[in-house]
């Protein structure tokens, strides 16, 4: 779906796990296309096998613009990925593989690398030293399967031991590594719930800038129902010349297709 703003033309994707959910998973797809998205992004595609994802996007004739790595187990220290976990060097490694390959089935141009939870015992250094080579290796993966990668920090006040502290600590680690493999994944809803100042954090990291992920806050619901000023937002992010997936991570507060009358209101 491609909206127009004051500052230019952006590509939305629904993200099927918070949107249409009160479809069957199989079936939101259809719904998504029948809204007008081209696009659909979501973070695990891991219940169904690689072939039956891809065939419901082509039937739906939408993209897969979106994919994350595997998360372990309920409980597990990996539950949020194992970038950030000294130790999981297997479990990470495979999981980068298996999103990799679903990725070449799918389609899909870009893989979120999850961080994961920093064990409580773990010595900051270690965990982020072991971050930044696990996120190297994954690099060298995907460059060769021509795949980029992304990094998202998740706001401090819901996961206050995720791993990634910041955007800005994304960006430093995708400049360190290999910045035309790997970038970050900008998600205004976050950025704004950890420490605000939206437009200038993201110009200032627009090189950097492989995805945007949306929502309002309070709440997670869609633009306008909370105190995220979307109107100048996103004008700003179409105005920095960004052309990629702009992804609608939020929960409707109604239904779905009802809530999407938040495009009209926001960019008329």
């Amino acid at each position: 779906m491609i909206i127009q703003t004051s500052g230019g033309e952006l590509r939305l994707a629904a993200n099927l796990k918070w949107m249409y959910t009160e479809l069957p998973f199989e079936a939101r797809f259809d719904a998504a296309a029948a809204a007008g998205f081209t696009g659909v992004e979501f973070a695990s595609p891991y219940d169904l096998p690689a072939t039956r994802v891809r065939e419901l996007l082509d039937n739906a004739g939408v993209i897969q613009a979106l994919i994350n790595t595997p998360g372990g187990p309920a409980g597990s220290s990996t539950v949020m990925g194992a970038a950030y976990v000294p130790g999981a060097g297997d479990v990470f490694r495979h999981g980068v593989e298996r999103a990799l390959h679903y990725a070449d089935v799918l389609g899909n141009p870009i893989v979120h690398v999850m961080a994961g939870l920093r064990p409580v015992d773990a010595e900051p250094e270690l965990a982020f030293a072991t971050y930044v080579a696990n996120i190297a290796w994954a690099a060298d993966q995907a460059r060769s399967a021509g795949v980029r990668l992304v990094l998202e920090a998740i706001n401090k006040r819901e996961q206050p031991q995720y791993g990634l502290a910041s955007m800005e600590t994304a960006a430093a680690v995708a400049e360190a590594v290999d910045p035309d493999t790997v970038g970050v994944l900008f998600d205004v809803y976050h950025a704004q719930t950890d420490r605000g100042n939206i437009i200038e954090r993201f110009e200032r990291l627009t090189p950097l800038i492989k995805h945007v992920q949306i929502a309002d806050n309070p709440g997670r619901g869609e633009p306008g129902t909370g105190e995220i000023a979307y109107e100048r937002v996103l004008a700003r992010i179409a105005a920095s010349g960004y052309s990629g997936w702009v992804g609608c991570e939020y929960g409707p507060v109604g239904g779905t297709d009802e809530g999407l009358n938040w495009i009209e209101r926001i960019t008329r």
